[in-house]
């Protein structure tokens, strides 16, 4: 059985990565990482279309080569060795803001994490277990949502989550590869000390593929483990480390952060959410047709309102946008992959967008990054006013999705891309884990090309 965690009060990162059990796990928090697990499956999927998928996953191929650890690139099937795994797998999920995400960290977790495991497990030397898959990516969520909460809590730049989930995709190396309590604390130095801390709102006012660093924070992350293994030497992980941080990680393995998930119902950026939500609840609920709206109002907090970009030329200016997928959501109806898809030429959505007034509120600064809130006001062409109540996002996780919408939602990303046949093995084999065997046919499943059928 191992360590039972619950009971064992102030572990150090160092015996959770090390003697983690999945037997000490409650069943939910297994659950939820099948979830998570298959919400990543699905965003990749997706990602893989986008041009930056695609030339990601190109350079992967190019330069790095499988050489002794040859493994597969996720969703593309071309061997390489496992930082090319991780670096493709993480911008290539990362090129469809649907992926999950935690509120604290102000990122994303899991699109780093499972690359970076793909490309340990794919090097392991034996086949992966359905243990190995869930406990890694577990490992890798709880180690990654605190890493990035401390840097928040001691850094004064906003950075993006590269910079802190290269912690966790060396941890999960040094639990795979059995590395020393000594290596495992250099590879952690080395990891924060690599791990890229560019600036989030950088590419929040000028949208590109650099995105939220996840897959430069992948590879780092998992050179930091290979590193250490090796002999090379780090500088202590302070976000690990810090007496101003030793509260987030007393609590490991009693308070289980992957169930404060988030997941997306839509491919843009969560800020732009709670604005969406808005919008689409006063339509559906007052029948207002688009053609009538004279202009629309948002109020939200400042990361927000800084998504500014109104008429997308890229993909990457849509996902960053709060004016677009607002607009394209009222005229649509739905907001998915095609809505932030060239070419950005529908009239209507154009000219919604174009009347949008973003306007920075007060007090929902004040409850950022823990509430994101956003209030509507549309005006009709007859000068009526309609104002939503101040509106959280779709599918928080204090009110997250079923697993029949977490189904439908895969399948949505995933079906055209794999076709239905692969989709739904795909499916079976992640509800599955845990039976024995299934993590060796799944990973057969995403570390090939994805074509419909």
């Amino acid at each position: 059985m191992g360590i039972t965690f619950r009971n064992v009060a102030d572990q150090s990162l160092d015996v959770f990565i090390h003697h983690l059990d999945l037997n000490d796990v409650p069943e939910h928090v297994v659950h939820q990482t099948r979830r998570c697990l298959l919400d990543l499956i699905g965003v990749l999927a997706a990602g893989s279309t986008t041009p930056l998928g695609r030339i990601i996953n190109d350079h992967a191929a190019r330069f790095f080569g499988p050489g002794r650890e040859a493994g597969y690139l996720l969703a593309d099937g071309r061997p390489s060795n496992p930082l090319g795994v991780a670096l493709a797998g993480g911008m290539t999920i990362d090129a469809i803001d649907a992926h999950d995400g935690m509120k604290r960290t102000k990122g994303h977790a899991g699109c780093a994490v499972l690359p970076a495991l793909a490309g340990y497990l794919q090097t392991h030397g034996t086949p992966p277990s359905d243990e190995d898959l869930l406990t890694g990516l577990l490992l890798g969520y709880e180690t990654a949502i605190r890493a990035g909460i401390a840097l928040h809590r001691t850094a004064t730049d906003y950075h993006t989550s590269g910079a802190w989930v290269a912690l966790a995709c060396a941890a999960v190396g040094c639990r795979l590869r059995k590395l020393s309590s000594r290596q495992t604390n250099e590879a952690l130095g080395i990891a924060e000390y690599h791990g890229p801390r560019s600036q989030m709102m950088r590419t929040i006012d000028h949208p590109t593929m650099v995105k939220d660093g996840s897959g430069w924070g992948a590879m780092a992350g998992v050179s930091a483990c290979f590193l250490a293994e090796d002999g090379f030497t780090g500088a202590p992980a302070l976000t690990v480390t810090s007496p101003d941080v030793a509260d987030l990680w007393g609590d490991l393995g009693s308070t289980w952060h992957i169930v404060d998930q988030y997941i997306k119902p839509w491919p843009v950026c969560r800020w732009a959410q709670p604005a969406v939500t808005a919008a689409l609840n006063l339509i559906n609920q007052l029948k207002i047709d688009h053609e009538h709206i004279d202009k629309i109002i948002v109020h939200s907090f400042h990361e927000a309102v800084r998504l500014a970009t109104r008429i997308p030329s890229t993909t990457e200016q849509a996902q960053y946008s709060l004016p677009w997928p607002v607009a394209a959501a009222i005229v649509d109806g739905e907001l998915g992959t095609r809505q932030i898809s060239a070419p950005f030429d529908n009239n209507a959505i154009i000219r919604l967008a174009r009347s949008m007034e973003l306007l920075e509120d007060e007090a929902h600064n004040a409850v950022f990054p823990q509430d994101r809130l956003a209030r509507v006001e549309i005006v009709t062409s007859d000068g009526q006013r309609h104002v939503s109540a101040d509106t959280a996002a779709t599918w928080d996780p204090e009110a997250p999705p079923s697993d029949a919408e977490m189904e439908e939602k895969f399948h949505a990303l995933a079906v055209p891309v794999m076709g239905k046949r692969k989709a739904e093995m795909i499916r079976n084999h992640v509800w599955s884990l845990g039976e024995g065997g299934h993590a060796s046919q799944l990973f057969e499943l995403i570390s090939s090309p994805f074509t419909s059928d």
